[in-house]
């Protein structure tokens, strides 16, 4: 099956997608969303940019295994995926070294046997980890017996209790995820599926068929979004991503702001831009609709929970209408 291909060169730019993906692109070079998301990221790396922002390799006690909190652990089950994202988080492990890409791509990789065994020992040794996220690259470009094999071995250790799959499949390449592909998926106890809607154009009669073979066999959906720059940054445009995820029982896990690996800053809103739609959202859609809004501290800091302040003086807070509100159980409405 092939996973994805070089597409021809567009606009000046070369990109990696797989047909499906490429085919949603509109001629409109400099605004389209889905090119936006494609196109190389750019050589001009600022000082605080890094191949490895959130310090997973000084966090990875095993090859492919990052142990950052400490009830859950990250397994990398491969290095490929179905499309290139320029804001990929992990440009690293497709990508290799600095330099020309041409030359320093790193060979296809899957998570082996081997390696398994020691994920599994160290899993067994260390019982508070009760969750593993598979992700990598895109754990759903492996075959579906590989996946299956790998799952199943997860989910046979005692102290997991949840698995999630990281994938943007079903956004790239919806027709992978066939009956076969689902009802295993659906047969790991504790499993979900995390994918990654951006705008509004990626929802597709082709994609939600592939989230409704999901959720109509009790695999639960979550979707991450990354706030881009030029690409999802307006209220308008995050409002009907999020509704139309949740009308079709997706729910909007989070909204990350773009981490500062390598060749992302142009997708930089800044976090305070961030919080300004989040706000703009609050009168438009319901918690059902409305993401976490969060950063990745860089160095395995971890992620950080963000809201706009509310609060106003003396147990007062901002009503919808922009107004001070008093809150009669806040502290500050007691006398001492």
């Amino acid at each position: 099956m092939e996973r994805f291909r070089e597409t021809a060169r567009s606009g000046g730019v070369g990109i990696a997608a797989t047909p499906y993906y490429a085919s949603l692109m509109s001629e409109r070079a400099g605004s389209d969303p889905i090119r936006r998301q494609l196109a190389a990221a750019s050589s001009a790396d600022s000082a605080f940019e890094s191949d490895d922002p959130l310090g997973e390799e000084a966090q990875s006690p095993l090859p492919r295994l990052v142990h950052r909190y400490a009830d859950r652990v990250l397994l990398l089950a491969t290095n490929r995926c179905a499309v290139r994202c320029s804001f990929c988080l992990r440009g690293r492990i497709w990508r290799g070294t600095r330099g020309s890409e041409s030359s320093a791509e790193t060979a296809g990789w899957e998570v082996s046997d081997a390696e398994l065994d020691e994920v599994e020992r160290y899993l067994t040794g260390n019982p508070e980890v009760r969750e593993v996220l598979v992700s990598g690259g895109d754990p759903l470009v492996l075959e579906t017996p590989r996946l299956s094999r790998i799952l199943t071995r997860l989910s046979r250790i005692p102290s997991i209790k949840i698995i999630r799959v990281g994938s943007r499949v079903p956004v790239v390449m919806p027709m992978r995820v066939d009956a076969e592909l689902a009802e295993m998926l659906a047969s790991i106890p504790g499993l979900w599926l995390a994918t990654h809607f951006n705008h509004p154009v990626e929802i597709t009669d082709a994609a939600l068929s592939a989230c409704r073979a999901l959720v109509s066999r009790g695999v639960p959906v979550l979707n991450q979004t990354v706030l881009l720059k030029g690409v999802n940054d307006t209220a308008d445009t995050l409002a009907e991503l999020f509704s139309t995820l949740a009308a079709n029982r997706i729910k909007p896990h989070y909204l990350f702001h773009v981490d500062p690996a390598r060749g992302c800053s142009e997708f930089a809103t800044g976090v305070e831009r961030g919080l300004e739609l989040l706000r703009a959202l609050r009168n438009r859609l319901s918690s059902v609709s409305t993401p976490t809004f969060a950063i990745d501290l860089p160095g395995g800091g971890g992620k950080v929970p963000l809201l706009p302040d509310y609060a106003k003086d003396k147990g007062a807070f901002e009503g919808l209408d922009g107004s001070a509100v008093t809150y009669p159980f806040s502290a500050s409405c007691f006398k001492a």
